[in-house]
């Protein structure tokens, strides 16, 4: 094993996922990130990880083949939206999902190989991109295709996401709705104030997978006294599911300040968040754990927010 315990994945290529034109989901979100992980001097504590392209056999685990070729047919003219009007093409948008994904799929080999059991990848859950389609800046969903590539090429099949975005993981949810052995937990703002309007708390999972899915739904301004008082529930319910390996959306647009959502949590929560489930992934997964950075439109919650994520799978105060 790596004398680092956790690597993050950093590097131009991966930050070349994100819209132009003042759009919130800009590009410069990864330099945001790294620039404070230098400051704090966190970047000599971890293994610095080579940004890594997938394949599209690897995609087509959860993305059907029909969307795949749209995508790189928009990729290769950079004209049109991928969705209803949130995701706009752009030349080589193609490759930077795939680089997003590729990174959280080689995370998962080290990971599984024992070599850093703990990993974060900055640019990543992309949660709301669904099977056939991009939606809310997500082209790609690499949370999605980790949890498929986990079942069909390693085995692993009792896998825990829990998300902390201020957005519901619709594309997760949705696409997982009715599968009993994904536990998903879900703290977010109602879904009555914010896009994309989803994850009532009566929404558990259907059929055999009823009760194996967790939705908080949580006012607009809600602050960390709201998230420590149900983070508890989060925590019972991971442990019941028995995991084998963990997956943490780690939004930072639950921070107060952020531009397109309305909670009101500190960084101190997603520090919180990443050093519980690190105890869990201790104690269930042998360690096993990678956290994504998800949303975020606030450069210094992104910066404060997933470097509090990083010293707490670091195990530092």
């Amino acid at each position: 094993m790596s004398e680092k315990p956790v690597s993050i994945y950093f590097g131009e290529t991966l930050g070349r996922y994100g819209f132009g034109d003042g759009h919130p989901f800009g590009p410069d979100r990864i330099q945001a990130f790294w620039q404070e992980t230098v400051k704090q001097g966190l970047n000599k504590k971890v293994l610095v990880a080579t940004p890594q392209i997938c394949d599209e056999q690897a995609l087509m685990a959860f993305h059907t083949q029909e969307y795949i070729e749209r995508v790189k047919s928009q990729s290769h003219s950079g004209t049109g939206y991928l969705d209803g009007g949130d995701t706009p093409a752009f030349q080589g948008v193609y490759e930077a999902a795939c680089t997003v994904t590729g990174s959280v799929l080689d995370g998962m080999h080290h990971i599984l190989t024992g070599q850093h059991p703990k990993v974060f990848v900055p640019i990543a859950g992309l949660h709301h991109a669904r099977r056939d389609s991009a939606a809310g800046f997500c082209v790609f969903n690499d949370a999605g295709v980790l949890i498929e590539n986990l079942r069909n090429r390693h085995g692993i099949h009792r896998i825990a996401y829990v998300d902390i975005d201020a957005h519901h993981g619709d594309g997760v949810f949705y696409a997982f709705e009715s599968d009993p052995e994904l536990i998903f937990a879900d703290i977010h703002e109602d879904g009555r104030y914010l896009y994309p309007g989803t994850g009532a708390i009566e929404e558990t999972g259907k059929g055999q997978a009823r009760g194996t899915k967790l939705n908080v739904p949580l006012p607009p301004y809600a602050n960390d006294s709201d998230f420590h008082r149900v983070w508890p529930s989060v925590e019972d319910f991971i442990r019941q599911g028995k995991p084998e390996l963990i997956i943490l959306q780690a939004g930072a647009d639950s921070i107060q300040g952020d531009p397109i959502t309305h909670m009101a949590f500190t960084p101190a929560a997603h520090e919180y968040a990443a050093r519980q489930l690190s105890k869990l992934a201790n104690e269930f997964c042998n360690g096993r754990f990678i956290a994504l950075g998800g949303g975020g439109y606030n450069r210094t919650n992104i910066a404060l927010g997933w470097n509090a994520v990083v010293k707490a799978m670091l195990g530092e105060k």
